[in-house]
């Protein structure tokens, strides 16, 4: 990618030309050459918990965002719009930047066509989805916006396929005459209207802080319930278990409806809404911001959205703007391997050893950090923190593997039914699944506009939580298999596909687990031993949606920006940031 300059490495490694070398490695790695960014104690003592708005303070920053996945990318381009003066420096150990943001343009001969190996779609739903858009509008991508609006197919037809066949969810456009029949005659649907009917009188749970997700629906309804219906989405979303995952973490409007409205039924029917204290902010920035233009506003009614070449877009619009910016250098191929908090004078630090690849021979210098943001997962984050275990709350996060099998046909009229695409429940026969598919999505219906020629084209989900326990995984050559078999069996596709693209995506999603809240707000006590020097963000703890993580990193990076040196990125699992269900007045 990058025309790397060579130097001998015996001038890398001796210490008498280690600024000669210094320069002529960061010639190599650095997507922009910069000088090294060192301060001396003067200059950190004059770091304040007040907003950081004079020049000369923002000058003794220098922060260190570990992880270039779109966390790390969003984090370092907000504070280099808010701290123009500070030094930062983005750590990736790989060669690319954006994480699972990962779009392919594939030539098939006649076109090209878009694959996408992560995130396909975003909702563009309040707050989280408005921050996104906040960025979008910041980034001048607004013309790159392909809307899918709540009219279409993809909005409006969404399966489950179940026991044999596919079987479309109530939404919009569905009559109630069809909802109703729906319900009475398909299996998916059992004890599902007696069950809704006679939760209201179930008792309140008892004194227990968390449950899993199917534990709790088995509880307040039927585990038919849960086993058809709500493993099928979270197969959609976390590609997890639901007897494994947590309904505080995941599901929070249900958790609170049952202790404060008495009744999930009785939150919903009675307009309850839950409260977080964190979006009052935001709230009251769009207040009082300008109106949206059009583009904003028609994105915000739509059903969901992507972008032209992908949603890899948005990581290379940051991407762009990161070497664009005199203060931030990017470093890729450098792993972290040790953190350690350090008091120099009594003004406290982060050091940092740093590798990068061509240095696997070399004693990595200890390079100094006024702060440092991790967006890298919690597990990985523990396992360079000095002294060893200090945070090894963060490694009980589990995750899940994920393969991702593109496939484009040039027949355009392949799919049985139009819509978003359908997902596969836990409840389903093994002899319907065998391969352990989660899902899969009609990308041709879901992504209108992004291809040049038309076709079928589809995504098929494989893995996730059933292959926990697999030794190995497919090779490229067995997942396209895979996929074709499932593509047979459920919707009648038996040619061969014009393009395939298989995608291994190894701990891709973290799992919040029964008891993830707990260990979080743990977890905000053992970095406040950090003294503020440390902050995290990312899908391993507050959500593992594109949103969710831009909203992450507007979050940790405006707390630094501001000089909250509380903040620690999980603050928001502490009491003050308890969610409040209110109900809505007439």
């Amino acid at each position: 990618m990058f025309a790397w300059a060579s130097a001998q490495r015996t001038s890398v490694c001796t210490r008498t030309s280690q600024a000669v070398a210094q320069r002529w490695r960061w010639r190599r790695r650095l997507v922009r050459l910069r000088p090294a960014c060192r301060h001396d104690t003067l200059q950190q003592r004059t770091l304040t918990t007040s907003r950081l708005n004079d020049e000369s303070t923002q000058a003794s920053l220098n922060v260190a965002v570990l992880g270039g996945g779109i966390t790390g990318l969003a984090t370092a381009y907000y504070l280099a719009r808010q701290l123009p003066k500070a030094h930062i420096t983005l750590f990736e150990g790989t060669s690319r930047l954006g994480g699972w943001l990962h779009s392919k343009q594939i030539d098939v001969g006649t076109g090209k066509i878009v694959f996408e190996q992560g995130p396909r779609t975003l909702r563009p739903s309040r707050p989280n989805g408005w921050v996104t858009l906040d960025l979008i509008r910041d980034l001048a991508l607004e013309d790159q916006v392909l809307m899918t609006s709540k009219e279409s197919v993809a909005a409006q037809n969404r399966f489950i396929y179940f026991p044999d066949h596919l079987v479309r969810l109530p939404g919009p456009g569905s009559s109630l005459l069809n909802v109703l029949f729906s319900v009475f005659t398909e299996p998916l649907y059992k004890n599902m209207l007696s069950a809704s009917l006679t939760e209201i009188f179930k008792p309140v749970r008892g004194n227990f802080d968390d449950e899993s997700i199917g534990s709790f629906i088995s509880r307040r309804f039927r585990s038919s319930l849960a086993d058809n219906l709500v493993s099928a989405g979270i197969h959609g979303i976390y590609a997890g278990d639901i007897y494994q995952l947590s309904i505080r973490s995941i599901m929070p409007f249900l958790w609170a409806a049952e202790e404060t409205a008495k009744s999930v039924t009785a939150g919903f029917a009675g307009g309850w809404s839950l409260h977080w204290p964190q979006d009052t902010g935001l709230d009251a920035e769009w207040a009082k911001a300008a109106p949206p233009s059009d583009t904003i506003q028609a994105i915000r009614n739509s059903s969901v959205f992507t972008f032209r070449k992908g949603i890899g877009q948005l990581a290379g619009r940051l991407e762009t703007k990161l070497r664009e910016s005199a203060n931030v250098t990017t470093r890729l191929l450098t792993k972290v391997e040790e953190l350690q908090l350090e008091q120099v004078d009594g003004v406290p630090s982060i050091s940092l050893v740093a590798r990068s690849d061509d240095e696997v021979t070399c004693q990595p210098e200890k390079e100094s950090f006024t702060h440092v943001i991790s967006t890298i997962s919690g597990k990985a984050l523990n396992n360079i923190v000095r002294p060893e275990s200090s945070l090894s709350i963060l490694s009980l996060t589990p995750s899940v593997t994920v393969m991702v099998v593109n496939l484009y046909y040039s027949n355009p009229s392949l799919l049985p039914a139009r819509g978003f695409g359908y997902l596969l429940p836990r409840s389903l026969a093994f002899d319907q699944n065998p391969e352990r598919a989660l899902g899969v999505v009609f990308d041709s219906d879901a992504t209108i506009g992004q291809d040049e020629i038309p076709g079928t084209k589809v995504t098929v989900m494989l893995g996730g939580h059933w292959w926990d326990e697999w030794v190995a995984y497919p090779d490229e050559e067995q997942g396209a298999s895979m996929a074709k078999a499932i593509l047979q069996r459920h919707l009648g596709i038996s040619g061969e596909p014009q393009a395939v693209h298989v995608g291994l995506q190894r701990n891709c999603i973290p799992q919040y687990t029964v008891g993830h809240h707990s260990r979080m707000a743990q977890a905000h006590e053992a970095l406040k031993r950090f003294s503020g020097r440390l902050r995290v963000a990312g899908n391993s703890y507050t959500g593992v949606g594109l949103n969710d993580c831009v909203r992450s990193a507007r979050e940790v990076a405006m707390g630094l920006v501001e000089g909250q040196d509380e903040k620690t990125g999980l603050e928001f699992f502490t009491k003050d940031y308890a969610p409040v269900l209110r109900q809505k007045k007439d």
